[in-house]
């Protein structure tokens, strides 16, 4: 009777999951409506932290009865798990390759440092993977055994306890660094989008530990293929997060990367580059959507970017500064001062003061009557009848003629 409500938790469970579930297939069916089609890629993005395989393929299956058409994208590729020694040691020769290119960026960097270590760490095969996966699980429920406020253990079961958890933190170390590889090889495919490529590997990094944390040995699944979906995943995010100075949802990210490949298909086969309309009627979205889109893709530029074959130039040189005055303008705000202060000497040196101090003639702050009646120590009203006798002199027509010009 006691493990009734335990039992009962579950089911409760599987039916919020089948809720999820249910929404997340209706609104990838409409997003399928809009563009034509899906790839795998919208789906893992979909189910977010969610994208178990089972999940994935339980929603694959639901959208292909739909009539749905799914394709794989073009830079979305099986990751490198291979089944024998022959592509194993391919696996190796693009690892070195790899290896090549972290050198040339940073050769003192400590990414490509523990990079190079954790290349003398062999490859894995399935029944090492399941071994390792197993170990850390058992690791993680000694753990919580451990933790529990209900159970008092003996010093001989807590040493037993505790050697699991020490084998289970070294078999996730092991599976971790085993497959920085995979991190590398799906980093390489998201170069030139705005992060460098050592940071895609940190990034894809977080992934990769993140799939080790999650991944359940059981389901008969290769940790590769589990592991790929985590490390897309946090790349693409990364990318759109950090890679650009304005930020672009991660949903519209997908969609820029997906019109772009359809611009280069087109021009490729077309032999020319592809107008907006050819675009969109490929996509079959609105030419407008479309133009928007590209808008969206531009990347800003610096008014400090270098211009010219010698970089003596800058970009904020050519772009004319709509703030500033005309030399027609500054010639006559000059021109207007100058008669301002030969009206002004024409008045008692307080009113020429007042009117300065009223007007910002001076540094262009206004002073209010109260304020400007504190700096002289008289009163509101006595600074009212000064300011309005000044004004009344420079009303004279004697004087106000030599404004006449700039009042027109």
């Amino acid at each position: 009777m006691a493990q009734q409500p335990a039992n009962q938790r579950p089911k409760r469970s599987v039916g919020r999951k089948t809720n999820q579930d249910s929404f997340i297939i209706e609104r990838l069916r409409q997003q399928a409506e809009e563009q034509g089609f899906l790839d795998m890629e919208e789906i893992v993005q979909a189910l977010d932290d969610r994208g178990d395989p089972k999940r994935v393929e339980r929603i694959v299956k639901a959208l292909a009865k739909a009539g749905i058409e799914i394709e794989r994208a073009d830079d979305v590729e099986d990751p490198p798990t291979p089944p024998n020694l022959e592509e194993a040691a391919d696996l190796d020769d693009d690892w070195s390759n790899d290896l090549t290119q972290l050198d040339r960026l940073a050769a003192h960097d400590s990414v490509s440092l523990d990079l190079r270590e954790m290349s003398k760490v062999p490859l894995l095969s399935v029944d090492e993977e399941v071994d390792l996966a197993r170990r850390y699980a058992e690791g993680v429920d000694a753990q919580l055994a451990l933790n529990s406020a209900d159970t008092v253990w003996q010093a001989e079961e807590q040493q037993r306890l505790q050697t699991l958890i020490d084998d289970g933190l070294a078999a996730r170390d092991h599976l971790i660094r085993a497959n920085t590889r995979l991190v590398v090889s799906v980093a390489k495919k998201y170069t030139g989008q705005g992060l460098p490529f050592l940071d895609l590997i940190q990034e894809g990094n977080l992934g990769l530990i993140k799939a080790v944390e999650k991944f359940d040995y059981r389901r008969g699944y290769r940790f590769s293929t589990y592991a790929t979906w985590w490390i897309r995943q946090t790349i693409t995010r990364a990318i759109a997060d950090q890679g650009r100075t304005i930020r672009v949802p991660v949903h519209m990210s997908d969609r820029i990367r997906q019109l772009f490949r359809t611009a280069q298909d087109l021009e490729q086969s077309l032999g020319r580059k592809a107008s907006p309309e050819e675009v969109a009627a490929q996509l079959g979205m609105d030419p407008r959507k479309v133009q928007w889109m590209m808008r969206v893709s531009w990347q800003p530029l610096s008014l400090e970017h270098p211009i010219g074959d010698e970089d003596d130039n800058e970009l904020g040189s050519f772009i004319e500064d709509e703030t500033s005055p005309t030399p027609t303008e500054a010639v006559s705000a000059h021109l207007l001062q100058e008669t301002l202060d030969e009206l002004l000497a024409t008045l008692s040196p307080r009113e020429a003061r007042v009117l300065r101090l009223r007007f910002g003639l001076d540094n262009g702050e206004a002073y209010t009557l109260e304020e400007v009646g504190a700096k002289f120590g008289l009163t509101r009203e006595r600074i009212r009848q000064i300011e309005g006798q000044a004004l009344r002199r420079l009303r004279h027509p004697r004087r106000s003629r030599h404004l006449r010009d700039y009042l027109r």
